[in-house]
């Protein structure tokens, strides 16, 4: 009776948890981010899941030791939804080829988190010229409020664990009418560290 009682509440809070609740990985991508012409750079800290979608953390990681991201602005911005980034094209401001752009594959399709609060996941092609849901090799977006309508839909492979206030800032900056933030807002770098480390310095 005991074990039968003792599996219901680990059914139960199992049910309460948080579906997030996903080990993180050694490392944490550190952004620094200038928006307009703020002397001062915003600082993003993103932690990853490396062992829910070790593809899609292994790619971001070597993209960000080869500095790819270096130089990209936020290509799309919905106030208090979410913010994209990641796209080549977008350094040269918004063009009839922004959003479209990548390293030039895609990656395989790691869909099994949801888009809490916080959630950072791959884009991609919609289904109908790209139904395996493979993402975008490295456009990326950050969710500010829970959005589980994407849920099965993308893969989330990481989390804003500091800096959620300045990406909801960028969200509501004035936009034209592709959602391409008029102000010029750009990484000036990601760098890995590790997340040890970065919870000692806090």
């Amino acid at each position: 009776m005991k074990s039968f009682l003792s599996l219901l509440a680990s059914v139960a809070l199992a049910a309460v948890l948080p579906a997030t609740a996903a080990p993180l990985g050694p490392d944490v991508a550190v952004l620094q981010i200038r928006v307009g012409k703020e002397k001062a750079l915003q600082r993003v800290v993103i932690g990853l899941y490396d062992e829910s979608t070790p593809l899609t953390s292994a790619n971001f990681k070597e993209l960000v030791r080869k500095k790819f991201y270096n130089g990209m602005r936020f290509s799309r911005v919905f106030p208090g939804a979410f913010v994209q980034t990641g796209d080549p094209a977008s350094r040269h401001g918004q063009s009839t080829r922004s959003g479209t752009g990548g390293p030039g594959y895609t990656v395989p399709a790691e869909i099994k988190l949801p888009h809490t609060k916080a959630a950072v996941a791959m884009s991609r092609l919609p289904d109908d010229i790209n139904p395996a849901k493979n993402s975008n090799g490295s456009q990326f977006y950050a969710c500010l409020a829970p959005l589980p309508k994407l849920d099965g839909k993308f893969t989330v492979f990481g989390e804003v664990l500091e800096g959620l206030d300045v990406l909801d800032a960028i969200s509501k900056l004035p936009t034209n009418s592709n959602d391409f933030p008029l102000q010029k807002v750009v990484i000036k770098s990601i760098n890995l560290e590790s997340r040890i480390a970065q919870s000692a310095t806090q």
